[in-house]
């Protein structure tokens, strides 16, 4: 429980610091850093994957088809995410990005009810009806930055739905999304060579920051891995806010960005929906023990 819980706390925490790191890339074209991202953490991924001896499955899932296309539709989701995250960070929109991660667990339920049939409790409706609220407001107050929310909000949620319904362990299934983003990410680098350079080996610091960022990527969803693998999904869910309420201070406290008085009542909406939506995980997991009990 213990080693759960410092997993999630240092997954989610990492992620709820991203924006410092990005920050440290903003003269890099934001294409480059999420395509130098695929490459870095393609080989990191294959070098643990050959230290726990998961090279064969990973070997096997690229070779079957009913993973393969699930997989290919996975990729492209976390490739729009990746792009999406490090462009609003590099243009000043750290707080339009945690939006996004705050929608995120709402727009899950949403997908889980409409694609796999689920059905909401009372209080859960509640928590999306006040989200939506705050999602209306923010729109009409805005209107430039919700797209982002929006993109980073939608393209998580199916990216997790997606790989939800494929029967294919976590690090397998990042290595074969990454393994399938690398060609566009090589043609893209080659592209960008012949158009005016590429930001790897300019510097030190920035070729170091972009070998960096493959270790970045990866090492939360490891961490995250090991989580869900010791904590309650409860606990697991209470603890995901932690990401984008970092992402938001940094936004808020770091870089200066302003809050609208729109912004600040969409977001105190939101933050309530979530609120009404963890209490009663929790206090469902609650009945569910003392049933069991």
């Amino acid at each position: 429980m213990r080693r759960g819980l410092l997993a999630a706390v240092g997954a989610y925490g990492l992620w709820g610091l991203l924006p410092l790191f990005f920050r440290l890339l903003h003269h890099v074209d934001p294409l480059e850093i999420v395509t130098q991202r695929i490459l870095w953490s393609l080989l990191l991924i294959l070098t643990l994957l050959a230290l726990r001896r998961g090279l064969p499955p990973f070997i096997a899932a690229l070779r079957d088809r009913r993973l393969l296309l699930p997989l290919a539709g996975s990729a492209l989701m976390i490739g729009i995410n990746w792009v999406t995250y490090v462009w609003a960070v590099n243009d000043d929109h750290v707080i339009a990005a945690s939006l996004g991660y705050f929608l995120n667990p709402l727009v899950n339920v949403t997908l889980g009810v409409l694609v796999l049939k689920e059905r909401l409790r009372r209080a859960q409706m509640l928590a999306i009806g006040v989200a939506a609220v705050g999602v209306i407001i923010l729109a009409a107050s805005a209107l430039t930055t919700l797209w982002i929310s929006l993109a980073l909000a939608f393209s998580f949620a199916f990216y997790g739905l997606l790989r939800k319904l494929t029967p294919v362990a976590p690090m397998t299934g990042l290595g074969v999304e990454t393994a399938l983003l690398a060609p566009l990410a090589v043609a893209y680098l080659f592209w960008e060579l012949s158009h005016g350079g590429v930001g790897f080996g300019q510097d030190a610091p920035t070729t170091a920051l972009l070998i960096v960022s493959g270790a970045v990527t990866t090492v939360p969803l490891v961490l995250f891995a090991m989580a869900a693998q010791r904590l309650p999904m409860a606990t697991l869910g209470l603890l995901q806010y932690l990401a984008p309420t970092l992402q938001f201070l940094c936004g808020v406290l770091l870089f200066g960005e302003k809050l609208s008085t729109g912004q600040m009542a969409s977001f105190g909406l939101i933050w309530l929906g979530l609120l009404l939506f963890a209490s009663d995980g929790i206090a469902t997991a609650r009945r569910s023990r003392m049933a069991t009990a």
